[in-house]
């Protein structure tokens, strides 16, 4: 399941060309996820492992994930003792 929610994650994500020529590229659903980088391939890799990072951290406080396309990874995280989940 959580590498049905990455791709669907993926899927949401937008990229910009800069004017330098390099890419940003942004999942708005998942607030916090941004890459750079000089080609828009390499773009979507960063962005994958920006947006697994951002995952682990947020499953490790035990924080609320956005539901994407009707995955929600919500049902069934137990928050670890002595974690504050963060808004």
């Amino acid at each position: 399941m959580l590498t049905e929610y990455i791709e669907a994650a993926m899927r949401k994500a937008t990229y910009e060309k800069l004017e330098d020529g390099t890419y940003c590229g942004k999942i708005p659903e998942c607030p916090g996820t941004i890459a750079f980088s000089e080609t828009l391939y390499e773009c979507q890799i960063e962005l994958r492992s920006v947006l697994e990072g951002w995952l682990l951290v947020k499953i490790r406080h035990g924080d609320h994930l956005p539901v994407i396309d009707g995955l929600d990874l919500n049902k069934g995280i137990p928050a670890l003792e002595g974690t504050v989940a963060h808004g």
